[in-house]
């Protein structure tokens, strides 16, 4: 967690940016939703994504669960209600709605919600106001945790909205096409590779500035020399894999990723439109997006791609996944080229705790810890990721056969097989 200035002034300046910052990524939140009807906010598609309306209304849970009943004694919950609906995880603070039952909540309608989001935002400018009270000193990192926390629902927002829509035999499209698609520049050659020597190398977030708790400690590890490729895998390297059979061979696939693509009946990556498909007829592939149905585009990022299918590619392609220290290690070198706003890119590395990790304390302390089992380590960012929200030592996690999220893959490999 950060460091915050302890001077009567600073403490007030801090308090005032920290106020401006809660504004626009609060009102960033609503502008997301915007295009999107009452019914598109209250659906739930799977069990795994939530609806637009529930993301709205547990970001301001958040803030009234973590912030403003700890810290603000005079403030008063909007429903007290609310706290079973919209809490996600969190055991020490109560009871909570089952996750797989959230498009069931028709109740509160759209526009209580909306009215939640102003009673919550209204009361904390009012506690920002006041930051020389105090308790400010301890309630300040967690007004930050708060909105990294929105930032991430944000990119939930547009990842559950998206699998909502490929649900809807329609296509529609989250917002209207505004010139081309995301392309890689360098995407007409062949990658290159970026060579480290390995050694000793030191990873993890150092401390200044924010960073989520699974971040730290900072420590060293040791690498074997290797090399990364300088971007991401696109489309049509990966529809060469599909061409060649990548799905029929069971060699290049682990164990787990057999079954599941044996059981999903996977043949191309998520929202990959077949020629013929009736959806959409067309004589060759096609990608629904943020912004409806494209022709499929050679020099795209490659997204929406499970662990399993990318280790699988990177098999076929006489390479592997780097691990997420590997990543982190060569993110700053030149050439390392969509490092974030393209992809989240899959690692080999088990989500698993730093050495000497401890959680946050309190409530929060539920954040990441409890879910350091099952998962993989992706890292950069897509494309999908607020501004800002990334940062080189960032560690997302998902489990293995997640595919709804703008997930890819870059290519390692050992020096002597590169």
């Amino acid at each position: 967690m950060p460091v915050f200035p302890s001077s009567a002034r600073a403490v007030h300046s801090h308090a005032d940016a920290l106020a401006a910052r809660f504004a626009q990524v609060r009102a960033h939140s609503l502008e997301l939703a915007r295009p999107l009807s009452a019914e598109d906010q209250a659906v739930q598609s799977m069990p795994d994504a939530s609806p637009t309306k529930w993301h709205l209304a547990h970001t301001s849970w958040f803030f009234e669960a973590v912030v403003l009943a700890p810290f603000l004694p005079e403030y008063r919950v909007f429903d007290a209600r609310y706290g079973h609906l919209f809490n996600s995880y969190y055991e020490s603070l109560g009871p909570r709605h089952p996750r797989p039952e959230r498009g069931l909540l028709t109740r509160p309608s759209l526009d209580e919600v909306r009215a939640y989001r102003e009673h919550v935002d209204e009361a904390m400018q009012r506690f920002m106001a006041d930051a020389g009270r105090g308790d400010w000193g301890a309630a300040q990192p967690l007004v930050e945790l708060g909105l990294h926390h929105e930032q991430q629902h944000q990119e939930l927002i547009l990842t559950d909205i998206l699998h909502l829509l490929w649900c809807n035999p329609l296509l529609p499209a989250l917002r209207p096409a505004e010139g081309p698609g995301l392309r890689l520049a360098n995407a007409s050659a062949p990658p290159g590779w970026l060579a480290h020597p390995g050694g000793i190398v030191e990873v993890g977030h150092s401390g200044e500035g924010f960073a989520f708790d699974n971040e730290s400690p900072r420590h060293s590890v040791l690498l074997a020399p290797y090399r990364i490729a300088d971007r991401l895998v696109t489309c049509g390297e990966y529809a060469q894999f599909m061409a060649d059979g990548g799905y029929e061979h069971t060699t290049l696939w682990l164990s787990d990723g057999w079954a599941a693509v044996q059981a999903g009946r996977w043949t191309s990556p998520a929202y990959w439109i077949a020629p013929g498909d009736p959806r959409a007829p067309a004589n060759h592939w096609q990608v629904f997006g943020l912004d409806g149905v494209r022709p499929l585009d050679p020099a795209a990022p490659v997204t929406q791609l499970s662990f399993y299918e990318a280790a699988a590619y990177a098999e076929w392609a006489g390479a592997r996944l780097p691990t997420e220290f590997e990543w982190e290690a060569l993110e700053d070198a030149p050439g390392f080229s969509q490092a974030t706003g393209h992809a989240w890119q899959w690692t080999r590395s088990a989500y698993q705790p730093y050495p000497g990790f401890r959680p946050m304390p309190g409530a929060v302390g539920e954040y990441n810890g409890k879910f350091m089992v099952g998962q993989q380590v992706l890292r950069g960012g897509s494309l999908a990721t607020p501004a800002g929200h990334s940062r080189p030592t960032y560690r997302n996690f998902f489990p293995p056969g997640a595919r709804w999220q703008f997930s890819g893959l870059r290519l390692a490999a050992e020096v002597a097989r590169c």
